[in-house]
């Protein structure tokens, strides 16, 4: 710890165990590949849909069921102020795998990404008392007042691409993952993570702040 202190702790949480030591340079090389089989199960509880032409003119489509849960809460908190357990719960072990195979695609972490096991990624936030916790007309405009965070994250995006692109050079040349290029990343994600929890999931009321730090 370092002293510094970066304002109130925001409910949505999140971090990256730093890998400090070498990575699967193998792995890293070609993680653009190793990704797909974990890429297609994520898309298969995720609501991903895919879609293949024959020569023939016909077309054979294929999507998944699930994703994040947002309509049903939205109508829950509104109606009768309550956020059903096994929504929660679903929202955030789904966000939890997506996160993991997000980090493991920006080369973060070089062990596969698990369908269950935390791993080195840690994503939490409380589960709301929707009555006492939450405004029920708030998620009406959430996605409307969180305008501003998309348009920042656009570009924060941008950057996480081109020093994504850095990082494996690094990884093939030394072995490790540069740390201020770590720290950038995970930034972001928990940026994301954080307007998703206010905007999507709609499980805090906090509005996030304009921080990659924690």
């Amino acid at each position: 710890m370092n002293g510094t202190v970066y304002g109130p702790v925001y409910p949505v949480t999140f971090s990256v165990d730093y890998p400090d030591r070498e990575l699967d340079r193998v792995t890293s090389f070609f993680r653009i590949f190793t990704i797909i089989p974990i890429a297609i199960v994520l898309g298969a509880v995720a609501g991903g849909t895919w879609e293949w032409s024959y020569r023939n003119g016909a077309t054979a489509f294929a999507a998944g069921a699930g994703g994040l849960l947002f309509f049903g809460p939205l109508l829950m908190i509104l109606f009768r102020q309550k956020y059903p357990r096994w929504w929660f719960d679903w929202n955030l072990e789904l966000q939890r795998f997506t996160n993991r195979v997000l980090i493991y695609l920006a080369l973060m972490n070089d062990r596969y990404p698990s369908a269950d096991e935390h791993q080195s990624v840690h994503l939490d936030y409380p589960y709301p008392d929707a009555a006492r916790d939450l405004n029920r007309w708030l998620p009406l405009v959430k996605w409307l007042l969180a305008i501003p965070h998309y348009i920042v994250l656009f570009f924060l995006d941008i950057g996480v691409f081109f020093t994504v692109i850095a990082a494996w050079f690094a990884i093939l040349f030394t072995g490790r993952y540069p740390r201020g290029i770590f720290d950038y990343v995970e930034g972001v994600a928990r940026w994301h993570n954080r307007v998703t929890g206010y905007a999507l999931t709609l499980v805090t009321d906090a509005y996030p702040p304009f921080r990659l730090a924690p």
